[in-house]
């Protein structure tokens, strides 16, 4: 399925079937980030019985949003599934999103952010010390790196704030959820557009895809 990243990023994706009858299927409530990984899971598990619904994925740049439109669409939803899954870590909302989903009593994917369940939590947490100086990408990262990264750091205005921003910074690792030789030339761009090293690590879907088995 080809995915609109602009949709993903502003809008969205709504993928719940048309009739209500519903009540025997799992809502995944997703971050749009996440669209394309959670559409090749469900279609290389064969998981017919779960639906999607993701949030527009800018939401990132005001994290303290996600809770409340998380909690808008759990209420719009929940009288229609057995259960809702949110597909969201904390993702800088500093815990208020565990507690609004602990109120709300669904669940969510553990763990800080996308980059650690897709490099897997036991081994992100492992290499925490050794890449406190590194900034990660993943593979939507990297299609919409214009979008999250460049623009709103004002480095498309303002190059010179780049060393400023990231001078603390030694590498760029890509998360690579794909192999993908054009997404690792363009992951490479990125380093060299903010005087980085780069670094390439295949994780795959790392911690997303027992998080969704277990719903199945």
């Amino acid at each position: 399925m080809t995915l609109d990243d602009r949709k993903l990023t502003e809008t969205g994706l709504d993928l719940r079937p048309e009739s209500p009858e519903t009540h025997d299927r799992v809502l995944l409530l997703a971050c749009g980030a996440l669209a394309r990984e959670i559409l090749a899971l469900k279609a290389l598990n064969g998981w017919d019985h779960m639906d999607l619904h993701c949030l527009p994925a800018n939401l990132h740049l005001w994290p303290d949003r996600i809770p409340g439109a998380v909690e808008d669409a759990v209420t719009r939803f929940r009288d229609r599934y057995a259960r809702i899954f949110v597909v969201y870590a904390d993702c800088g909302t500093g815990g208020q999103l565990q507690a609004r989903c602990a109120a709300l009593g669904v669940e969510m994917v553990p763990g800080p952010h996308c980059y650690a369940f897709f490099d897997g939590l036991d081994h992100f947490t492992a290499q925490a010390d050794a890449e406190m100086t590194t900034f990660y990408l993943t593979d939507f990262l990297v299609r919409q790196f214009d979008a999250f990264v460049w623009k709103p750091m004002g480095f498309d205005r303002h190059p010179e704030l780049i060393p400023m921003m990231f001078g603390n910074y030694e590498r760029l690792i890509y998360l690579a959820q794909t192999d993908d030789p054009a997404l690792d030339r363009a992951a490479r761009a990125c380093a060299d557009r903010l005087g980085l090293a780069y670094a390439r690590r295949f994780t795959g879907y790392g911690d997303l895809a027992p998080a969704l088995a277990a719903q199945a």
